[in-house]
């Protein structure tokens, strides 16, 4: 591989955790737009390393602590290492869904602002994971099924933005995705069975590929396609579900 290729490959690897975590890589590396659709077919990595770091102190608490606390400052530890960035998501989504025009609802989503949707739907997907990521710790099944969790969900917003238009006329943080192509999909969609596989966690799959399959169907008839928060919703969504089937099956 010719040396201005590898420091490109690296470029995406460091843009894939500065995406999707609050290290801040880019005050060691100088990072572009593109770099991020090429990292983008490592997110399921870093996704899975989020999610080693939830369901590792999960499991490695509850004997002292008691799942539900341990769960807490698992899914505490994980957020904090995202900087929230798929639940803001999930919120500024929620509250679009009660506008009454497409453009109002891309409106909605550039509005940092929290409304009653959003705060609603932060809530219930908090206390998803947590009651899940409880019930997985108490049976010492918790980082085995986060990590499997984190990495299909981190596959999904590469997927999507490379199956849907976007849905904004400008720029946007979704349009970043939008070069990854299909070889790096692949690479996503196969890191992320994977992990899976590997851990015995296989059921995870369809649940998460329903729930991606339908947020995508909806974006698509509501907005025309996706943003940067419906993509990110739809990973947040994804680990939702993903957890609950683990926490059903475990």
């Amino acid at each position: 591989m010719p040396a201005a290729s590898a420091r490109a490959e690296l470029r995406g690897v460091a843009a894939a955790v500065a995406f999707l975590t609050r290290v801040p890589v880019g005050r060691w590396v100088t990072l572009e737009a593109g770099d991020v659709a090429r990292g983008g077919a490592l997110f399921p990595l870093v996704g899975a390393g989020i999610g080693a770091v939830a369901g590792g102190l999960a499991d490695g608490l509850a004997g002292s602590l008691g799942a539900p606390l341990a769960a807490v400052l698992g899914l505490g530890a994980a957020t904090a290492l995202t900087g929230a960035l798929h639940l803001d998501a999930l919120a500024d989504t929620a509250d679009a869904l009660g506008a009454r025009s497409r453009e109002r609802a891309l409106e909605i989503m550039r509005d940092h602002a929290v409304g009653a949707y959003g705060v609603t739907a932060l809530v219930l997907g908090l206390a998803a994971k947590l009651a899940a990521l409880a019930e997985l710790a108490a049976r010492g099944e918790a980082l085995r099924y986060a990590v499997c969790a984190a990495a299909a969900a981190r596959a999904v917003p590469v997927l999507l933005s490379a199956a849907l238009p976007y849905a904004r006329s400008g720029g946007g943080t979704g349009r970043a995705l939008a070069g990854a192509g299909l070889a790096r999909c692949a690479v996503a969609a196969l890191l992320a069975a994977a992990a899976c596989g590997s851990l015995h966690a296989l059921p995870l799959l369809p649940a998460g590929a329903v729930v991606a399959l339908a947020v995508g169907l909806a974006a698509r008839r509501w907005l025309g396609g996706v943003t940067g928060d419906v993509l990110g919703a739809a990973a947040e969504l994804t680990e939702i579900a993903a957890l609950a089937v683990a926490a059903a099956l475990a």
